[in-house]
């Protein structure tokens, strides 16, 4: 951290002084500031970093999915998904991790923020497309990285790795067809071979 940033504990207290009830926590590690926010109040939240004289987050950098279905190989007893924005004051030269959690697992929904920020519209596109987290009041919102007709959501962790389905090129049709998955799922099990003297070893 550079002598002239913003000291993160001083910029902890001031978000939390703009932001007030609509902090449900904040915390500073690694010398960031990690800021957790409801669904209910992200867009107001949002804003106000934005705007807030000691703030002025004028640069969206980010915006990405995260799925805690099986968080760190525990069970985990909280929501979800969850949309982490980093966020940029040029003019004040500090940063913000911003995490709000979408409140239904089955339909995770959140607010856009592109009328705040224009490089939200990508962002959320692709949180979109790999994680199936919707915000509400995108423009345009649609797939961004995967196939027309894709199926299913390719970053959630129950998302099978071989995928759903395959494409070929069919030589009597003259074109890309889709068809099941062929590859059958293996368990990759490391094998040990230990051979008589390996290695050079003493009889």
């Amino acid at each position: 951290m550079t002598a002239f940033a913003i000291d993160p504990d001083v910029l902890k207290d001031t978000i939390s002084l703009a932001l007030g009830d609509k902090v449900k926590r904040i915390t500073v590690a690694l010398g960031e500031v990690t800021l957790v926010v409801k669904a209910a109040d992200y867009l107001a939240a949002m804003q106000l970093l934005r705007d807030a004289p000691g703030c002025k987050f004028e640069q969206l950098i980010d915006i990405c999915g995260l799925d805690y279905s099986a968080y760190r190989d525990t069970d985990w007893d909280g929501l979800r998904y969850c949309a982490v924005s980093h966020l940029l004051s040029v003019s004040l030269n500090q940063r913000v991790r911003v995490k709000a959690f979408c409140e239904d697992d089955d339909f995770p929904v959140l607010p856009s923020v592109m009328h705040l920020w224009n490089s939200a519209n990508w962002f959320e596109r692709e949180a979109f497309d790999l994680y199936g987290i919707v915000f509400e009041g995108h423009e345009d919102l649609r797939r961004i990285l995967t196939d027309y007709g894709f199926i299913g959501h390719p970053f959630r962790k129950d998302f099978p790795l071989s995928g759903h389905v395959e494409m070929r090129y069919d030589e009597e049709l003259k074109r890309v067809v889709y068809q099941p998955v062929s590859i059958e799922p293996r368990e990759v099990t490391p094998r040990v071979i230990r051979e008589e003297n390996y290695g050079g070893g003493l009889h």
